[in-house]
């Protein structure tokens, strides 16, 4: 079983990344042989080493072919709509995360640790995740929607550390509110925001019978 009639190189290194991102979504990396994924592209092992080198260079050639841009995908979506606001879709909708493309990041990361075949691109890999992020944090910095003093590789980091926890620890595992974490969220991102002058406060500024008094009056009760 070689190179298939008819199908060109662009179109079997396709087949192979489909091929590869099922496989080890099902099987695992450690699970899964090099023969099984080209027995499920439908090539010889040869014509799988003709496109990638090893399989790790695999794993992770799915995972950038496959993997969910969401953030990307929203922006593209709607130029004009606030980068806070779409970090905060992408953010409410992490723990609900049930893409069996989040399999691939599981592998991907796990298998980073002990084999250098994965973690050299893998390290590349999170690294344009990064760069994506940063570019958008500058953009909104520029727009005057985040804090310029904010540093955007750490809020790239932080976004980043969120999006592979909520592979790594499920629903099933451990699940939360969507109003609980949405309102934490909110808080969060509101942070990102320039800070403004203090508001002025009143003079003689007294509660009204039955109103909280100190630092609870000037928040409407909720802090």
């Amino acid at each position: 079983m070689g190179r298939i009639a008819g199908v060109t190189a662009a179109e079997t290194r396709d087949r192979l990344l489909r091929a590869a991102a099922g496989v080890f979504a099902e099987r695992g990396y450690d699970g899964t042989r090099v023969a099984d994924i080209a027995a499920a592209a439908g090539v010889s092992n040869g014509a799988l080493y003709a496109h990638f080198g090893s399989k790790g260079e695999l794993l992770v050639a799915a995972l950038r072919a496959h993997g969910r841009q969401m953030l990307a995908e929203l922006v593209a979506a709607d130029p004009e709509r606030p980068i806070t606001e779409s970090l905060l879709i992408i953010g409410r909708w992490l723990p609900r995360r049930r893409d069996a493309r989040g399999h691939l990041v599981v592998e991907a990361l796990v298998a980073a640790r002990r084999d250098a075949d994965v973690a050299r691109p893998m390290h590349d890999y999170m690294g344009e995740r990064a760069a994506v992020l940063e570019e958008l944090v500058r953009a909104a910095q520029a727009g005057g929607e985040m804090d310029g003093a904010l540093s955007p590789e750490a809020v790239a980091h932080f976004c980043l550390l969120l999006a592979m926890g909520s592979v790594l620890v499920p629903p099933e595992m451990h699940g939360v509110g969507d109003e609980e974490w949405s309102a934490l969220l909110t808080r969060v991102v509101a942070a990102f925001a320039p800070a403004g002058p203090a508001p002025a406060r009143p003079a003689q500024a007294r509660p009204e019978p039955g109103e909280p008094a100190g630092p609870e009056a000037e928040t409407g009760g909720t802090r």
